[in-house]
């Protein structure tokens, strides 16, 4: 299984937005900037069989950006398992469901996506990885999404993304 960890585009600045913070949206320059993002991902041939992605807006809004992309559209699962907040292993767990030959896309927030992949690399948190926004990171599982299971294929910010595209 790919495992592709992809941060929410640039959202509206928290002292600026007076709605609840689950509602954030992306600004225009973050809704540019992941499209640009996910054209690099698509030149690299890294098509998904499934996307996930966090309930809250900004990151509901950046999945939809990049199913957009896509020749062949894919459904877009929401799952809570990627909230800002959620239990890393939570995530894993869920990964464990999906077919062994499964290309996921995973759309969501830090600093739950950072310590998802530590989980899966290293079997606990690492304090040094952060995922930029509009960044992602790409991790090979060969059976299952357990702990230290993990092996990182890359992880690019959102620049060395749109170089790409």
């Amino acid at each position: 299984m790919d495992c592709l960890f992809f941060r929410h585009g640039i959202a509206v600045e928290r002292e600026e937005w007076t709605g609840a913070e689950r509602h954030r949206p992306l600004t225009d320059k973050g809704r540019l900037r992941t499209r640009q993002s996910g054209k690099g991902l698509l030149a690299m041939r890294l098509a998904p069989t499934h996307i996930l992605s966090s309930p809250l807006t900004r990151a509901r809004q950046t999945a939809i950006i990049l199913q957009a992309l896509l020749e062949k559209p894919i459904r877009i699962r929401i799952t809570a398992t990627l909230e800002p907040e959620a239990d890393p292993q939570a995530l894993c767990s869920l990964l464990t469901t999906l077919p062994s030959d499964a290309v996921v896309w995973c759309i969501g927030h830090e600093p739950q996506l950072s310590a998802t992949a530590g989980l899966l690399l290293a079997g606990a948190s690492c304090p040094g990885f952060s995922l930029k926004k509009a960044g992602a990171c790409l991790i090979h599982v060969e059976t299952t999404a357990r702990p230290g299971t993990g092996r990182l294929n890359w992880w690019l910010t959102a620049s060395q993304l749109r170089a790409h595209g």
